[in-house]
């Protein structure tokens, strides 16, 4: 259990520094972020990301599962989660969400760094979910690591919450 607990903080450390790091290259909206360089590189990393997010959609637990790394963990509801943990807890639950609720994301916005990619994009979703209405803006930061079989997706943050509703424009 202790080697757990030893992997999950080196995993949120390792998350937590992808975060920074991809703060120091914001760029003002419209810019095209400083690493976000067209390469097989980050087109290849983007590809895993967008699988990932198509299975979740298809309904597809074995091809999203296939895109994690066996050490992945996941970041989700206040929660830091194994590989396994989100297989048995949370992936059920995302893909009922995908087949339900519609949802959009931002281009992606990719760093490259030798074997290791990181991933950032936002989002909004507006539907019905289990009987309440979901009106949400959400963050992604998906952390990569390439492998024999390609980019495998080593880390997972998703954030939201609830979007305001708009102000009343005065006459």
């Amino acid at each position: 259990m202790r080697l757990v607990s030893t992997h999950r903080a080196a995993a949120v450390a390792a998350v937590t520094a992808a975060i920074a790091t991809a703060a120091l290259v914001a760029q003002p909206a419209g810019v095209a972020p400083l690493m976000a360089h067209v390469t097989s590189d980050s087109a290849a990393a983007a590809a895993a990301v967008e699988r990932f997010h198509r299975a979740l959609g298809a309904g597809d637990s074995a091809a999203a599962l296939a895109l994690l790394a066996e050490d992945a963990v996941v970041l989700e509801s206040g929660e830091v989660e194994s590989r396994e943990e989100y297989r048995a807890h949370h992936l059920p639950a995302d893909i009922a969400f995908a087949a339900v609720v519609k949802g959009t994301r931002s281009p992606l916005a990719v760093a490259v760094r030798g074997d290791v990619a990181w991933i950032t994009s936002t989002s909004t979703a507006t539907g019905t979910f289990r009987g309440r209405a979901v009106s949400s803006a959400g963050a992604e930061l998906m952390v990569l690591t390439r492998a024999a079989e390609g980019w495998r997706i080593s880390a997972i943050h998703w954030s939201s919450h609830a979007r305001r509703p708009a102000e009343p424009t005065a006459p």
